[in-house]
């Protein structure tokens, strides 16, 4: 226990003239206000240690955990508004106390502002006089410079192309510059415009008539059918390079495959309480990504929207395709892999997330001891496959054999044995049945260093889908699904490569038409260069 400060006012000792008493107040302030800023850094650092454990937590005992994530975005909002608050108690404390009161404690050094960034240099007016003397016989000796972030908002501006007209003096013909390309054949927007409205819908997910009413409070009057518009006629520009990333996903050896809902206005249904008429679409995803066996081929996404869920739908998508396929255990996949089926089956690779999630599920809540061994057994293979992730395939083939083998040939031993002694109609029983009436899909993995033991990379294809579905609620039509299938397949293709997707789409869209077709590969993201 503290011992009480012998400073600290009392009773007895409270000052007598009303000049000791103002300094008195205005000192306590000035503690009251550094205590308090200390008490919100000190709860700003415990939520940090909080949200620093619970990531670690997730990271050690299941990424595709559902109630990890969401304790995770709770932790990380409420840290948010934990540092808002500090700020602004910090602030106002600044304002009430004294400035001979400030300084006593300092916060801790910022991280330095970006060195990419361009810096702008304002060098404020020289003393004239020394503030001591008085005297103008000054020279410098240095000088300290302040840093501050700066973001300009957009400006719109209107660009006029001119081509001046000459006429020949000799012949009187007249003589003129080619008109330049423009972006889309229709309508008057320009390459960086039509990428802004492009990848305020698909990639931050924003309406567009959240987005025309944004712009009209900048001075752009933009009506949605004309934003509308623009979306089409950009979609149909950038078509080939859709067809060209479908091409080099169909490409590949070993596909990761999942679907997602998104719900379709439908005019042959029933009208909903709105008004409108609902079906659920699905967009599914195609994703070649070699990264985690160190292989050097760029990571893309292809997508395709399709009105039902229906089997018929991947095996369209995947004609004339053969290879090892990742997913679910999803029974519309299951003609892809008949022996029968041409130009030959897919090779079936089981996904352990989808597993563990059904134990983790029933473990949760603490009530299934032999889901939560289950889930202990799972992640324990998780911590091998950490160790190799972007390692060569001899080498993960090889860890794998060595120390996942006897992990995977004990949990099966386990899982059988616990199987026989539950009820078929239990929940855990329904688990075990999961994982064992697939066991050979599931311990593919183990022969061949290309397979990944999850099917994690569809699954975060479609997390900003699952994002988007709360802000634009539905898609307009089929061909409105069609679409999004396509501008996802860009989007998320430039994700993959680390290539800012709106700034790719403003310089591709500004150079598609001139650009060669044969060579149109040379505008995917991971060959792009933007022009100087």
């Amino acid at each position: 226990m503290s011992s009480p400060n012998p400073s600290a006012p009392t009773a007895d000792n409270l000052p007598a003239d009303l000049a000791a008493a103002h300094a008195l107040i205005l000192a306590l302030q000035g503690e009251l206000a550094t205590a308090r800023q200390q008490a919100g850094e000190r709860a700003i650092e415990i939520e940090r240690l909080r949200l620093a454990l619970a990531k670690a937590r997730r990271e050690l005992y299941g990424q595709s955990s559902e109630r990890g994530r969401l304790l995770v975005e709770q932790l990380e909002l409420q840290l948010e508004e934990l540092e808002e608050t500090s700020a602004e108690n910090e602030v106002a404390g600044e304002l009430s106390t004294p400035a001979p009161t400030l300084g006593r404690h300092t916060k801790p050094a910022r991280r330095p502002l970006p060195e990419a960034l361009p810096r702008e240099r304002i060098v404020h007016p020289r003393p004239c006089v020394c503030d001591r003397c008085g005297g103008d016989a000054l020279r410098k000796i240095g000088e300290d410079v302040l840093e501050s972030l700066e973001c300009e908002p957009r400006r719109w501006k209107v660009v006029e192309h001119v081509r001046e007209k000459f006429a020949c003096r000799s012949c009187e013909t007249v003589s003129q510059t080619p008109a330049p390309s423009h972006p889309i054949r229709r309508g008057r927007a320009g390459p960086n415009l039509l990428a802004m409205v492009l990848a305020g819908k698909y990639a931050q997910h924003l309406p567009l008539h959240r987005q025309s009413a944004a712009y009209a409070r900048e001075g752009g009057d933009l009506d949605v059918s004309t934003l509308a518009d623009w979306v089409g006629a950009a979609a149909a520009t950038l078509a080939p390079l859709v067809a060209a990333i479908r091409t080099y996903v169909l490409a590949a050896d070993r596909l990761h495959g999942d679907d997602t809902p998104v719900p379709v206005l439908a005019k042959s249904l029933p009208r909903t309480r709105s008004g409108g008429k609902v079906a659920t679409g699905r967009l599914w995803v195609y994703v070649r990504d070699d990264r985690p066996f160190g292989g050097s081929d760029p990571p893309a996404a292809l997508y395709h929207y399709a009105r039902t869920r229906a089997g018929e739908h991947p095996q369209r998508h995947l004609a004339g395709w053969a290879g090892i396929f990742q997913a679910d255990a999803y029974s519309g996949y299951a003609s892809l892999y008949d022996p029968a089926r041409k130009p030959g089956p897919l090779l079936e690779a089981g996904c352990w997330s989808h597993v563990r999630r059904r134990f983790f599920d029933l473990a949760k809540d603490g009530k299934s001891p032999l889901a939560a061994e289950a889930v202990k057994r799972i992640d324990a293979l998780f911590a091998i496959e950490r160790t190799i992730n972007g390692r060569a395939i001899a080498e993960r083939t090889e860890t794998r054999r060595d120390k996942s083998r006897p992990l995977i040939d004990d949990l099966e031993r386990w899982l059988r044995s616990s199987r026989v002694r539950l009820s078929p109609k239990s929940d855990p029983a329904k688990a075990m049945d999961y994982a064992l009436n697939r066991w050979q899909a599931m311990t593919r993995f183990l022969e061949d260093g290309r397979i990944c033991m999850s099917n994690n990379a569809a699954e975060r294809a479609l997390r900003g889908i699952a994002v988007g579905r709360r802000n634009w609620t539905f898609c307009g039509s089929d061909a409105g699904g069609d679409r999004a299938a396509a501008i996802y397949t860009l989007i998320e293709t430039a994700k993959l490569n680390d290539v800012d997707p709106q700034a790719w789409l403003a310089d591709t869209l500004a150079r598609i038409h001139d650009h060669p077709a044969k060579a149109i590969a040379d505008l995917l993201p991971w060959n792009w260069k933007a022009k100087p």
